[in-house]
């Protein structure tokens, strides 16, 4: 019976860690066709309440700014310009004791590019750090995929929704079947415990 006790608590392990990963922002992208060679890369945040995603340019000894790596291995685009932010706020940060750019709720961070004929789609990673009132997370990447088309900014920008939208649905679908098979493997746990060997 000690066996089961011993397998039925490393069963567990697994669900107890990744119930302490916080994840408070999403990140989406979308394109805009400005002219025959060049596009807007758009990076959204979707920032949770209570926290703050900060901007590109903080000053020394501050947290880590919002980085934006594109995967220019490739001669297919050029940059044009910096990639830009919106405004935000700057106020002073109680954590690094210093005034900060932050943004809180959501975001866009748009690039401007010149594409080759034939290219489909411009990857990168996001690097950033987020905080609340109290406490700092650490450092966090996330890979990012613009995808070039010719078709407008609405048709591109709905279905960005419609995908996300798919994506949470089969997520929730994978998690509550989880659930149930992890409160099905607790029950049987327990009457293993309660039956005489």
């Amino acid at each position: 019976m000690k066996n089961i006790v011993i397998a039925f608590v490393l069963f567990l392990l697994p669900f107890a860690g990744t119930s302490q990963i916080l994840e408070p922002v999403k990140w989406s992208t979308s394109v805009e066709k400005i002219s025959e060679t060049e596009y807007l890369l758009t990076s959204k945040a979707t920032i949770d309440l209570g926290w703050h995603l900060y901007s590109q340019n903080v000053p020394d000894d501050g947290p880590i700014a919002t980085t934006f790596k594109y995967d220019d291995s490739h001669d297919d685009f050029k940059f044009i310009g910096k990639t830009l932010e919106e405004e935000g706020h700057t106020i002073y940060d109680p954590i690094f004791e210093m005034k900060i750019k932050f943004f809180e709720l959501s975001t866009t961070f748009v690039q401007k590019v010149e594409v080759d004929e034939g290219i489909s789609s411009i990857y990168a990673t996001v690097e950033y750090m987020v905080c609340d009132d109290t406490r700092c997370l650490p450092p966090t990447e996330v890979d990012l995929v613009f995808k070039i088309s010719n078709e407008t900014v609405e048709k591109t920008k709905s279905l960005n929704i419609s995908d996300n939208t798919e994506n949470n649905t089969e997520k929730s679908s994978s998690k509550k079947g989880l659930w149930s098979i992890f409160f099905i493997a607790f029950l049987s746990g327990f009457a293993a415990l309660l039956t005489p060997c």
